[in-house]
């Protein structure tokens, strides 16, 4: 993994466009690394509250969820008449000025609130690690998260060499210490009551949960660039390529995280996922707090902190992008000096965030996972009826069921406000 992606489209030679690749494992990798973060590591606290049943069936429907709507999204990418379209670029192209620059605006609040996200859970994995495992006393809030913010901006301005670096410095790692983990705790494991559900609660619980559901296993910020970056390499079988990896990606990641969430349900009742959110600390961080085991007290903290920081690193990289995009189209300010602002402002909002430390499972109920929806799931359901190249995907099961979770998802929103 030290070569980018990008510079791996010029090594069409030494790979058949048939066969699996490394440039398709990189991409597996960094598409995983971009889902695994602050979502996955508050998804048990959020569906183990609810009980068995609610868990069950996330389980079940996780995986159609994750790859019907990344798949959608990259189609909708890879439709555009332009070699080098980006988001904005085909949103424009499809839907006119006016509503794609609605479109890219919503693009971007997708993606900006989960850095807001990241700041904060950052901050409270670090605290909470040096105050109950390493016994020190808590640094002031302001100086804490002004230098985790600092480190995971400056991987990003390290440029691209840097970033694939840090990527393959920390996708392995979490991978094999994700699966170590959830091993590790199934001795721990106390079986939850499972009796008739009340159909009305249950209900309301999986509506509640699907924005956390949606936002946990999303890598929707990666995805302009990685149908780009695809279209280069592969050319005319660009789509068929991009779904086989997704398809992967999506199995990678619904293989490990759900053996993950059972696990963390499993080795903790519902009355101490209550107090985690409280907390406002992730399972794992809680879970080095109830457990007196080194293995989990160093390790926990430790994944918790790799999977924030490769999760931050691609959604940055989505959100500088659609940020730049939006500002060189409505000024006449240049790439270069956008993204100069860009960096500056995420920087001081993320940190101004970080200190106050707002309810991590809050936002993402009520912010991030709704926005996301309208993006991974309804926008590209639209698209299917007003792009001619996207027609032929008319009238299938998979479009309506994407385009449902996107609707439960979004009154999610309404209902919460």
């Amino acid at each position: 993994m030290s070569n980018s992606p990008e510079a791996m489209t010029l090594d069409m030679s030494s790979a058949s466009r048939g066969g699996w690749t490394q440039h398709d494992t990189q991409w597996v990798l960094s598409l995983f690394g971009t889902a695994v973060g602050a979502g996955i590591l508050f998804l048990p606290i959020n569906i183990g509250i609810g009980g068995f049943w609610p868990l069950l069936i996330m389980a079940l429907l996780a995986f159609p969820m994750t790859f019907l709507a990344h798949r959608g999204l990259a189609r909708f990418v890879l439709s555009s008449k332009q070699d080098n379209a980006d988001f904005t670029d085909v949103v424009e192209e499809h839907f006119g000025a006016g509503a794609g620059r609605l479109i890219s605006l919503l693009y971007f609040f997708s993606i900006y609130p989960i850095l807001l996200i990241y700041g904060v859970g950052l901050t409270n994995t670090v605290d909470s690690f040096m105050v109950n495992q390493l016994g020190m006393e808590s640094i002031p809030r302001i100086a804490l998260s002004g230098v985790l913010v600092a480190f995971m901006v400056s991987l990003m301005l390290g440029g691209e060499k840097l970033l694939m670096r840090a990527f393959s410095a920390l996708v392995y790692p979490l991978v094999a210490i994700l699966l170590f983990l959830s091993l590790y705790l199934i001795p721990n494991w106390q079986m939850p009551a499972v009796s008739a559900p009340d159909i009305g609660e249950l209900s309301n619980t999986l509506w509640l949960s699907v924005p956390v559901i949606v936002f946990s296993f999303s890598h929707a910020a990666a995805i302009s660039s990685f149908a780009n970056v695809q279209r280069r390499h592969y050319k005319s079988e660009a789509v068929a390529k991009s779904e086989k990896i997704l398809k992967y990606t999506s199995l990678m990641l619904i293989l490990f995280v759900l053996l993950f969430v059972f696990s963390c349900i499993f080795s903790l009742t519902p009355e101490q996922m209550a107090q985690a959110k409280e907390a406002n600390v992730s399972v794992l961080s809680f879970l080095a707090n109830v457990y007196d085991n080194p293995y989990i007290a160093l390790l926990g903290p430790f994944v918790a902190f790799v999977a924030i920081t490769s999760s931050f690193l691609g959604h940055f990289l989505g959100a500088r992008e659609s940020f730049n995009g939006l500002v060189t189209k409505q000024t006449k300010l240049g790439n270069a000096t956008a993204d100069k602002i860009g960096v500056a402002v995420m920087f001081i909002t993320i940190w101004i965030c970080a200190v106050i430390n707002p309810s991590i499972l809050g936002m993402m109920e009520a912010i991030s996972g709704p926005i996301i929806a309208m993006i991974l799931f309804v926008m590209p359901t639209i698209a299917i009826y007003k792009v001619p190249s996207l027609n032929k995907y008319k009238g299938r099961l998979s479009t309506y069921f994407v385009l449902v979770v996107g609707l439960l998802a979004v009154s999610a929103l309404l209902f919460s406000w």
